[in-house]
């Protein structure tokens, strides 16, 4: 007699779907859904819960940040036979050094060419406008450009009052949302003084955590969640740890380079490059376009040498650095990192476009895991099958 086969809505569905507990999952993930959009409609009744979670996602963001940097550092110190509690404590002390260091040594040099820049830049800016007004005047162009509406020397002439003008709108800007400042510099504050006790604790009980969330699992689930776990966290370190040693070879190489070439302003345009390189391709693209600016004022001969500085730092980065420091452990395509980045700059606006590529590695680690497990359970339920029917067939 012919067994008979599952119906659509049989077991076997079921377990093909996953099981029941996939399926609670799924029920779980609509009424998440469904309660985020709520949220949405009427967010203004959890401006409260808003607040809360804006002033502790920032300094845990900031703390999980400082942490893969800092874990390294204490693992070495373990495996020097220092106790845990007391590595932290010479961490922490080495960082206020550090820190006190840099503000005193790096700092008033950085605020000196800051402040020169930001006075010399509207200078710059009409040097730049003068000199494309005589490029276009002498070139093969320059009859056509004469006689157009288009009048540089208006332009120039109006350039300081409109700097000016925009500089009183902001300012009357700046006086209307005071209270808005008042409470990002409140942020930012508390911030500062949260993120030290968050960081303490990450290094002090951090690798512990994933364990004691796995334990609160039943135990059918603990090894894949051990899994998912030790791969995010591998992705993330990787990124973290690899990103910050990258910007700081680009700063420390771009700042040497400017010194070489005589570049204006070579501390504080190798920490703008240092700064922005965290944020694939968008971040050169803004580090360099101050350098541009000034080398076209100062003379042809040194935008050519910028031009060979910046090529040379960005092959040793992209052929040498960058592939010994973050290896292929994270790699992502650049037309992904693009399309994460305007994304998330999008949504979250600067906050999304420095998060975006950790946010979408964690995802990526999130979706293929859950992913592999699927394959495994339709390729179980595939051979139980399959033996069910040989089975009964050779009846």
């Amino acid at each position: 007699m012919e067994p008979e086969k599952p119906s659509f809505f049989s077991t076997n569905f079921i377990h093909f779907l996953g099981g029941r507990n996939t399926l609670f999952s799924l029920v779980i993930l609509v009424l998440l859904g469904l309660a985020i959009f709520v949220f949405r409609e009427v967010s203004f009744i959890f401006n409260p819960l808003n607040v809360f979670m804006k002033t502790v996602v920032l300094p845990g963001i900031l703390a999980l940040i400082a942490f893969y940097l800092l874990r390294p550092v204490l693992r070495l110190l373990e495996r020097l036979k220092i106790p845990r509690i007391w590595g932290i404590i010479i961490i922490f002390l080495g960082a206020i050094g550090l820190i006190t260091l840099l503000v005193v040594l790096v700092f008033p040099f950085l605020r000196d060419q800051f402040q020169m820049l930001i006075e010399e830049f509207p200078d710059y800016f009409m040097q730049l406008l003068t000199d494309i007004d005589a490029f276009l005047r002498s070139s093969i162009i320059g009859d056509y450009y004469r006689g157009s509406t288009f009048d540089i020397d208006r332009l120039l002439a109006t350039l300081p009052d409109n700097i000016a003008d925009t500089i009183q709108n902001a300012a009357t800007s700046v006086i209307t949302g005071i209270t808005g400042f008042i409470s990002a510099i409140t942020g930012v504050v508390l911030s500062i003084v949260i993120v030290p006790f968050i960081l303490f604790y990450l290094l002090k009980d951090g690798e512990k955590l994933p364990e004691y969330i796995v334990r609160l699992l039943p135990p059918r689930f603990r090894e894949d969640t051990r899994e998912l776990f030790s791969e995010a966290d591998k992705q993330l370190s990787a990124y973290i740890q690899g990103q910050i040693i990258v910007a700081v070879c680009i700063g420390i190489m771009v700042y040497i380079g400017f010194l070489i070439i005589g570049m204006d302003y070579a501390l504080l345009l190798g920490s703008i490059a240092m700064v922005t390189s965290v944020v694939p391709y968008i971040g050169p693209a803004i580090a360099i376009t101050p350098a541009v600016i000034i080398a076209l004022v100062t003379s042809p001969f040194m935008l050519v040498k910028l031009a060979i500085v910046w090529t040379v730092v960005q092959l040793v980065e992209g052929n040498l650095i960058s592939p010994q420091v973050m290896g292929k452990t994270l790699y992502i395509h650049p037309i992904t990192i693009i399309f994460v980045l305007l994304t998330a700059g999008s949504l979250f606006g600067v906050i999304g476009v420095l998060l975006g590529i950790p946010g979408y590695a964690l995802l990526r680690v999130v979706v293929s895991h859950f992913y592999k497990l699927f394959k495994r359970r339709y390729n179980k339920h595939e051979t139980d099958l399959e033996n069910h029917y040989d089975y009964h067939e050779l009846q």
